[in-house]
């Protein structure tokens, strides 16, 4: 139990979405009135709900952090005294007919922002924050982990990177491509679903359907992941749960060598990607496979995947002698910056490649 954690750097705040299940971030200003007003009330559910590990509140000065507030889409419309702050981007007509936006609350769990109060509620505000300690409660109670829980949270097989935030959910799903997956199986967004996957004990997969992914003709895969907002992409992990031997005709193989290729405006062909060189090339061996999540971390040369605003993740092929390649989930990991303007990706040339 204690008082919010003013937050004064962007490290600071990763560390802490890394380390506590739940994080409560108000993100506040000296000048805001209502920000003021409703403090106490936020300052009495942090004393009254937080835990070390578990849940976390913390103060966000928009001014002194402006890079953590940009991150998340946090902006303020004040009164027409204060419009010179830059923090406004409406015309002066736009700040008198708006209500005012701050503060921001914004609920994350295990780095993911999954709730946003704007605007001094009480009532809403501490609606949304009990509710919040109660599910903390039940996943604390059943031993929910890495590994998932029963309470719906994002299933995560590894842990996050220190001072880095599960990303995956930065997706554009308009875009997204798989290809020479098998149609008995999955689909690409079957691999970036937040659930627990089914092959580690969560009954059938979405409406009852298989919720991996297998190769078709042959070993390989291609999957292409436009985002919403340019990424510094530090990390990824991938699970792959293939049947034991004899459970199965034909038993899948887990990926072994993966290429990455970053700011393509369209999914690679695999010819294509033959003849570019991969921005980074990944071998996985027998050992690197979590043995009770079947999930593989693959580090990024991170100062590579600093403004990434496409991935292709080509599997060239399996572990094995199979004919098939099986893969269940795919997250990633760093850090979201600014929304991107939807439209035609610009393609990057091959001063990317290694």
């Amino acid at each position: 139990m204690g008082s919010p954690i003013n937050i004064t750097s962007k490290e600071q705040f990763n560390n802490l979405l890394s380390s506590s299940t739940f994080v409560v971030a108000d993100f506040h200003a000296q000048w805001c009135g209502p920000c003021h007003a409703i403090a106490p009330v936020y300052e009495q559910l942090s004393a009254q709900l937080s835990r070390p590990n578990r849940i976390a509140f913390t103060k966000i000065d928009v001014d002194q952090q402006q890079e953590i507030a940009k991150a998340y889409g946090v902006t303020a419309y004040v009164s027409v005294e204060q419009s010179t702050y830059k923090w406004v981007t409406a015309s002066f007509k736009d700040v008198k007919a708006n209500p005012a936006r701050m503060p921001t609350f914004i609920v994350f769990e295990r780095g993911r922002p999954t709730n946003t109060i704007r605007g001094a509620d009480p009532s809403k505000l501490n609606q949304v924050i009990r509710k919040l300690a109660t599910e903390a409660s039940k996943s604390e109670a059943s031993g929910g982990s890495a590994e998932g829980s029963s309470s719906g949270a994002t299933w995560i097989g590894a842990a996050t990177p220190k001072g880095y935030s599960d990303i995956t959910e930065e997706y554009d799903v308009k875009g997204l491509e798989l290809l020479n997956r098998d149609s008995d199986f999955g689909t690409a967004r079957t691999l970036l679903e937040p659930s627990k996957p089914s092959a580690l004990g969560n009954g059938k997969g979405k409406d009852g359907g298989s919720d991996w992914v297998e190769s078709d003709t042959d070993e390989q895969l291609m999957l292409f992941i436009p985002f919403k907002s340019t990424l510094k992409v530090h990390s990824l992990q991938i699970t792959s749960l293939p049947p034991s031997e004899g459970e199965d005709d034909e038993v899948p193989m887990r990926p072994k060598t993966i290429h990455l290729y970053t700011n393509r405006s369209h999914v690679l062909g695999f010819d294509e990607a033959d003849d570019i060189p991969p921005v980074q090339a990944v071998t996985l061996e027998a050992g690197d496979w979590d043995p009770k999540t079947g999930t593989a971390k693959i580090d990024l040369r991170f100062v590579k995947f600093q403004s990434v605003f496409s991935l292709n993740i080509f599997v060239v092929d399996g572990d094995g002698d199979g004919e098939k390649t099986r893969v269940d989930r795919i997250r990633i990991f760093g850090e979201a910056g600014e929304k991107r303007e939807m439209g035609k990706l610009e393609k990057i040339g091959d001063d990317q490649g290694e």
